[in-house]
């Protein structure tokens, strides 16, 4: 029995021993400030937010994705791993299109640290309605030669491309405050984000058909400061076809 008594006091002094060394060597997550807030900005408005990530832990901290609680939220993480004393960035964007009032938005960073597997990090914006152009004030106008692209029959796997030109027809300078696609196949690249009155340019899209089938139909959305049609949408469509192998 005695025997007995010694060899569990051994297994639980083990056990014990293990967790303390456990936990004396494990990764520990911190930000020194895990909330933001934008205050006041115009609906339509693009705005981005870098948090400071911080290994204090004596183990490598392992960060193993970063989500979004809404599709207006980006977030980018630099590094995928901090070895102790180690720091990065989480870089959130928020899309205020199509937005009114307070927003209170969340992005979860998922690591290997035991205590805190899930940080939250928090913004919050009131977006407010974008003044109309005071009277007497000279505008920009954004036409676009075309707003739709049908790329017809393409083999999967193949990247075809397209241009479109535009124009700023109005008697202000033109400013495309952004670019959305609404697929991660389909990329868009401007020759100019700015136009003075009368000059043209070009936005070059691509489409990527890997590991696609069948109709399909994408968009591609310009946000400009012109007045009457701030939202520009161009609809790409096309028929991939299976690959002869």
């Amino acid at each position: 029995m005695k025997k007995i008594s010694i060899v569990l006091l051994l297994i639980i002094s083990g056990l014990l021993f293990s967790q303390c060394n456990y936990a004396q060597n494990s990764p520990k997550i911190f930000s020194p400030k895990t909330d933001h807030e934008f205050g006041e900005i115009l609906e339509g408005q693009l705005v981005t937010h870098e948090y400071e990530i911080k290994n204090i832990g004596n183990a490598e901290l392992k960060i193993d994705k970063v989500r979004a609680s809404c599709g207006c939220t980006a977030a980018q993480q630099v590094a995928n791993s901090l070895k102790p004393g180690e720091s990065t960035k989480i870089k959130v964007e928020f899309d205020s299109h199509g937005r009114m009032g307070l927003q209170e938005k969340t992005v979860y960073v998922f690591t290997n640290d035991p205590n805190t597997p899930q940080l939250k990090l928090t913004f919050n914006a009131t977006i407010v309605q974008a003044l109309s152009t005071p009277a007497g004030a000279k505008s920009a106008k954004l036409v676009l030669d075309k707003t739709r692209i049908d790329f017809g029959d393409v083999e999967e796997g193949k990247v075809v491309e397209s241009k479109i030109n535009f124009k700023n027809t109005g008697e202000g300078i033109l400013e495309i405050i952004d670019v959305k696609t609404s697929c991660g196949c389909t990329a868009a690249l401007l020759s100019s984000k700015k136009l003075n009155p009368g000059e043209n340019g070009t936005v070059k899209i691509e489409l990527d058909t890997a590991n696609r089938e069948g109709k399909l139909t994408r968009t591609v959305t310009l946000y400009s400061n012109d007045p009457s049609q701030a939202n520009q949408v161009i609809t790409l469509s096309a028929n991939i076809e299976k690959r002869n192998n």
